[in-house]
């Protein structure tokens, strides 16, 4: 039951992107179309998740032991910038398509500060729980609870916006600003959630 709490919490009361507001760029720049959204939805999801799972055996096993955890921000870096490159890779060979409509928003989740941030708050909550297995399944479902999040906010925003183009919106109002506007709306819908977790 804790496990499930831990997901829904960070999944969607505190969901990175619209109660944070980390991993903006990729969110407004990606959600557009359904379909591109699904895709940096999945990446996000697997992104954060390894990303979380292999910065906590580093941290565990590298940078604690050793008294060096001055060191972490830059190693979380290196491992997220790794993992990125995978999933680069990985769908300029599976996927083309995608690849090409992700563009510059793939790289990206190298520098997202959504990824970064579940990383580190991972450590910050989880890492002083002495029971290691314990510790290690919390940052896996957080991390997989932020990426579904960070998908659920992404596929709603790309919902959204394919209606808003039917609209006739003032001109100030298109485009970049109406998405932020919704993104904050939609912040205060999933801010609701906050009741149904401890």
């Amino acid at each position: 039951m804790e496990y499930l709490a831990v997901f829904f919490k960070v999944g969607f009361v505190h969901n990175f992107v619209l109660s944070q507001f980390l991993g903006l760029c990729p969110f407004i720049g990606v959600s557009r179309r359904r379909g591109d959204a699904v895709g940096m939805g999945f990446a996000v999801i697997f992104v954060m998740t390894m990303a979380s799972l292999v910065t906590w055996l580093v941290w565990r096993f590298a940078l604690k032991p050793y008294g060096l955890e001055y060191l972490r921000t830059v190693t979380f870096i290196l491992v997220i910038a790794t993992l990125v490159q995978t999933v680069e890779l990985a769908l300029k060979k599976l996927s083309p398509p995608l690849y090409r409509a992700l563009g510059i928003y793939l790289p990206l989740i190298t520098t997202n500060c959504a990824v970064l941030g579940v990383a580190i708050l991972n450590i910050n909550e989880f890492g002083a729980i002495e029971n290691g297995l314990r510790s290690f399944t919390f940052t896996a479902v957080q991390g997989v609870g932020a990426g579904v999040g960070f998908m659920v906010a992404m596929l709603l925003m790309a919902e959204i916006r394919e209606r808003l183009q039917l609209l006739p919106l003032p001109k100030a109002f298109q485009g970049v600003p109406i998405a932020f506007i919704c993104a904050g709306l939609m912040g205060l819908a999933f801010f609701g959630f906050a009741g149904f977790v401890s």
